[in-house]
Order: structure tokens, then sequence, then C-alpha cells
């Protein structure tokens, strides 16, 4: 999490990093992949498989490099949606295998990039793979399980395609990466969400409509924050 006190820049020899840059390539990064959730595109492949409902058909793409995990798998990977939102799902794998969501994926971020004008040249894709798959190949994949389920997706013929599934698993490596931190300091699914809104990040109303945490959940996540001193009681 982002703190103001933070220097842009650390300068105490070797390893030290522009946290700056850091923060601008993880935006960027996300700012790459996160459309597929919104993308009319991807409602229009999850409708072709027989779901309509947005919540299972998000938990279903997203989830669907894990294979056929039941529910409470992806609950886990998932960390701060509550059981009842992630519970939607069951069912997705009768109504399409694993595989076919994957490539439904595929399909819709493929038609949704070109629907737009993303246009880039080979030798732009040619540099961005450059930089993006020593990432993917030599990143540490321990407690980083949605990554390392993207990982292991194989990559489609069609390069555009291709070079936004290696940008997913380091968009999901990130995410991984926050679900461990959060767990080593015991900051649990609806505690991590709490904090999130409170910063100014995430408007409270898309938090509860999308983990679906009830009233007196919340109220307890708020109550152990100020507990331990990480929100002002007001």
């Amino acid at each position: 999490m982002h703190q103001d006190s933070t220097p842009a820049s650390a300068d105490a020899g070797e390893g030290s990093m522009d946290l700056e840059a850091v923060r601008e390539i993880s935006q960027a990064i996300s700012a790459a992949h996160l459309f597929i959730y919104l993308a009319p595109e991807t409602a229009q492949e999850a409708a072709a498989l027989g779901v309509t409902e947005r919540g299972p058909a998000y938990l279903a793409f997203r989830s669907a490099a894990m294979g056929a995990v039941p529910w409470q798998v992806t609950l886990a990977a998932f960390y701060n949606f509550s059981p009842r939102a992630v519970r939607a799902m069951d069912g997705v794998w009768d109504a399409a295998p694993p595989a076919r969501w994957q490539d439904a994926r595929f399909r819709a971020a493929g038609r949704a990039m070109r629907r737009v004008g993303v246009r880039l040249t080979d030798g732009e894709l040619a540099e961005a793979r450059s930089l993006l798959d020593p990432v993917v190949a030599g990143a540490d994949y321990a407690g980083k399980v949605l990554a390392a389920a993207n990982a292991s997706v194989a990559l489609p013929a069609d390069p555009l395609v291709a070079l936004w599934q290696q940008i997913t698993v380091v968009r999901e490596w990130r995410g991984d990466a926050h679900s461990v931190v959060l767990a080593d300091n015991g900051l649990g699914p609806c505690d991590c969400l709490v904090l999130h809104t409170a910063m100014g990040r995430l408007p409270i109303a898309l938090a509860r409509t999308t983990r679906q945490w009830n009233d007196e959940e919340w109220a307890a996540a708020t109550q152990r924050l100020v507990a331990r001193g990480w929100l002002h009681a007001a």
C-alpha cells in the first residue's frame, strides 16, 4: 500500500529502486489487464457459454487458469471476497469446462482490443515480449497461485492476445503478493477491504456490492482495525 511518507527513490546502495517507477509500472500493468472484466465482449462470450450473470462469469473467467477447482479454492485465491460472493460460481464448470472459459477470455480480449484500435507493430510486440517474458520465466511463484496458474496456460497464437496473457501473469503475481503480505500480517479478507476503502482508493459501495460482506461483518472488521490502531474510530 502506498504511503505518502515513502521516498520516491532510495539511494542506499545496491538493491535500491525507484518506487515511483514501480508504481507507474504497476498502474500500467493493471490498466492493460483490467479492461477484460468490463468490456462488453467478455459478457458476450460468457453468455455464449450459458452464463449471463456478471459475478459468476467474472469468477469463472479469472479462475479458469486453475482448472475445474471448487468455489472454495477460488475463494482462497481471490482473498478479499466473501464466501457468499464466490459461492455464486458453483456450477460454472457444468456450463463449460475451464479450457473453454479460457479460450473465450482470449477471444474477448482480442476482440475488445481490436475494437478500440489497439495496433502494435511486430517490432513493438517483440520489444514488449522481450521485457515481459524474462519476468514471467524467472518469477518466484511460491504462494502465487493465480500467477502460477496463468503462467502455465499455453499462449494463444494471436501475438497481441499472447502479450496480454503475459501481462496478466504479472498482474496476478502482484495481487498474489498482496495476499501473502496481508495473511502474514493477520489482515483478513474483510479487514483489508475496509482498509482499502478507508484510504479512498475504492468506493465502499463497489466494494460491498462485488465482495458481498454484510453489515455485521463489515462493522466487525472495522472494529478490529480500530483496535489495532490501523483505523481511526471516526
